[in-house]
């Protein structure tokens, strides 16, 4: 069941679209999508169980193509093997991938700038990335590097941990006593709405072809986005200039 997806503009790799009635990037919500199911791995495990659960993935999205419209990217920390499953996915039809281990790929800014490059190189440029667990303050560089939308899911997972998340940092509220008292579902609210007005924010910003300036900003909120940011810049600057704007 594919959904039809149009690219309407580019700010460099990062691309504002429609995704049927739907400006992307965007968030996903669970009723948004139906996934199809997959064997999940952990992120650093033996090449041999990583295949392995990569063919499982992929025949099972085989089974349930005819009733879902989005599947998992596995292969652990092997990017042949992620790439392996991405293409076979589209061969079956699917157009919207969830990339797998997105919370430990955001603990290793080398191995997610080559993963997510990678994936966007070897990807139809019809096809939707998604990432998931994305901090609300990062989520300007993944979709400078090619991430199309991000799960809700991450409001949930953060009031669950107690984060409070804005646009330029995570707040530990056990640590930063910024409210007295406030539930987990207030919690998870206010989570939802920094979520949204950021997908705004990137939205706009591409629109006006300064998505490079608020990824730039925001590096300085923490350690982890200025390490990507340099690298994406040492390792793929070619690859970005490929795809910036003529002025």
């Amino acid at each position: 069941m594919k959904k039809k997806f149009e690219i309407k503009s580019h700010d460099g790799i990062a691309r504002l679209g429609k995704l049927e009635k739907t400006k992307t990037p965007k968030l996903f919500r669970k009723d948004d999508l139906t996934i199809s199911p997959s064997e999940g791995s952990s992120y650093n495990i033996d090449k041999e169980i990583a295949t392995f659960n990569v063919n499982q993935t992929i025949e099972k999205a085989r089974e349930m193509a005819d009733t879902c419209d989005a599947a998992v990217i596995q292969g652990s920390k092997y990017i042949d093997l992620r790439v392996k499953c991405l293409k076979e996915l589209e061969e079956i039809g699917y157009n919207i991938f969830i990339i797998a281990n997105g919370d430990e790929l955001l603990t290793n800014p080398r191995e997610l700038v080559d993963v997510i490059i990678t994936l966007r190189k070897h990807a139809h440029p019809s096809d939707v990335l998604i990432f998931t667990f994305a901090e609300a303050s990062f989520m300007p560089i993944l979709t400078y590097m090619g991430i199309d939308g991000f799960l809700t899911d991450a409001s949930n997972y953060y009031s669950y941990l107690n984060v409070l998340q804005t646009p330029t940092k995570a707040y530990d509220l056990n640590m930063y006593k910024i409210y007295e008292e406030i539930s987990q579902m207030d919690l998870e609210e206010k989570n939802k709405e920094c979520l949204e007005f950021v997908i705004k924010e990137i939205q706009t910003h591409i629109e006006n072809k300064s998505l490079r300036n608020l990824v730039e900003e925001r590096s300085t909120t923490s350690p982890q986005n200025i390490s990507t940011l340099k690298i994406l810049d040492k390792k793929y600057m070619d690859y970005l200039l490929e795809h910036a704007q003529l002025f």
